[in-house]
């Protein structure tokens, strides 16, 4: 994707009489066209614009799969600190020759290959993996007027309490560097305001980079519970909740951020592997702009391994994330509440879901389709009439 030469930069405006002011968090162009699409792309999602503190306006509130056993002991050896390999010595059942061909063939590289896979490329692949193959392979998503809506209500959301601010970028360092500061400067917003709005992730999951952008992450009131909650808000344009295939997509969703959330909590960043794989200089001075960013934001860098370390830093001083999570539903046409979705995380569940979809990622097996007793999703999809699943009548439509 091409960067456009400018950045926004995010202005939070703390109140000064609860806390002192943390300058400016950072967040990019790529993340503004985001909110502009309905569906990610992990392209999209590498940063360059900046957010600074906000200051709130709302009042506080308080299939069957099957795992790939390599796959998560390479992710448990990386994580452990032993020695690193690389994806395609993750023992998925060929020689080496097989493995390296089929890495290279794979989805995850060409597609993917110095990105990472973006959160919402796995609950693509859940809802149909035929349909986000399509996808990849040049039928362009095509952007419809929900999903404009949708993209505009998150926009507004995030405006109650982030302003955008733009600065220049220079290169790939201080694009990443404006990508984590704007998570450093989003977790600093949740310690201090009880709330902070999308706020993106980098991690090492099951032994592939993802990157992904939570909607809303609350601090709970009591002194009792310090376990951030984490909420995803979806428009509708029927004042109905959506039918259990949707529901559970966007539990998939959810469950990802806090697997992505607790993984960072728990394990140390993989700093070196995060340099290679992203092609990126560690010891390459940021610009004197992006320096300047850093400094107001509490974090004086010099160099985007400053920048990594702050990330490090502040992830090791965080609880996991809360175990309940929150969908939320609202109607489009005055953005009032649906209802609300609320359910327990699963970690095995959402691991094998994970892996399942990396089987699809990495090349092992072939697109799936979609269940025949959801094939009532052929019905929304563009590429139904070059599909092989279309020969299945399509019935039983949800609302």
């Amino acid at each position: 994707m091409t960067q456009s030469p400018s950045d926004s930069l995010l202005d939070h405006h703390a109140r000064p009489h609860l806390v002192p002011e943390i300058p400016i968090e950072i967040v990019s162009d790529e993340e503004m066209a985001l909110l502009e699409a309905a569906l990610l792309s992990a392209g999209s999602l590498i940063p360059s614009t900046v957010r600074a503190f906000p200051s709130f306006r709302s009042s506080h509130f308080p299939s069957n799969v099957r795992s790939i056993q390599s796959i998560t002991l390479v992710s448990k050896k990386r994580f452990s600190g032993c020695s690193q390999p690389d994806i395609e010595d993750s023992g998925l059942g060929f020689n080496t020759t097989q493995k390296k061909t089929r890495l290279a063939e794979s989805f995850l590289h060409r597609f993917r290959r110095k990105k990472g896979l973006c959160v919402t490329d796995f609950t693509s692949a859940e809802w149909c993996e035929k349909q986000t193959e399509f996808e990849l392979l040049g039928g362009k998503k095509k952007i419809n007027k929900a999903m404009k809506a949708g993209s505009k209500r998150h926009a507004k959301l995030e405006e109650e309490v982030l302003t955008r601010v733009k600065v220049d970028i220079k290169s790939d360092e201080d694009k990443f560097a404006l990508k984590l500061l704007n998570c450093i400067t989003g977790i600093n917003q949740l310690q201090f305001e009880g709330l902070t709005r999308e706020l993106p992730l980098i991690g090492f999951v099951e032994g592939v980079w993802m990157v992904g952008v939570i909607d809303e992450v609350q601090m709970p009131a009591t002194e009792t519970q310090r376990n951030p909650l984490l909420v995803d808000t979806k428009t509708r344009v029927k004042d109905t909740l959506p039918a259990e295939p949707q529901r559970r997509n966007g539990r998939l969703q959810l469950m990802c951020y806090k697997y992505m959330w607790d993984n960072l909590v728990s394990s140390e960043f993989p700093s070196d592997q995060f340099f290679d794989y992203f092609s990126l200089n560690p010891d390459c001075d940021l610009s004197e702009e992006i320096r300047e960013v850093t400094a107001k934001s509490g974090c004086p860098a010099k160099t985007l391994d400053d920048v990594v370390r702050y990330y490090r830093n502040t992830w090791s001083m965080l609880p996991p994330a809360h175990d309940q999570l929150l969908l939320r539903y609202e109607l489009q046409k005055d953005h009032s509440l649906i209802g609300e979705d609320k359910f327990a995380y699963d970690s095995d569940w959402v691991e094998k879901q994970i892996q399942f979809s990396l089987e699809f990622w990495l090349g092992e097996r072939e697109a799936s389709y979609t269940p025949e007793e959801e094939r009532w999703k052929c019905n929304f999809c563009q590429f139904a009439s070059t599909c092989p699943a279309k020969s299945v009548t399509c019935s039983n439509l949800p609302t």
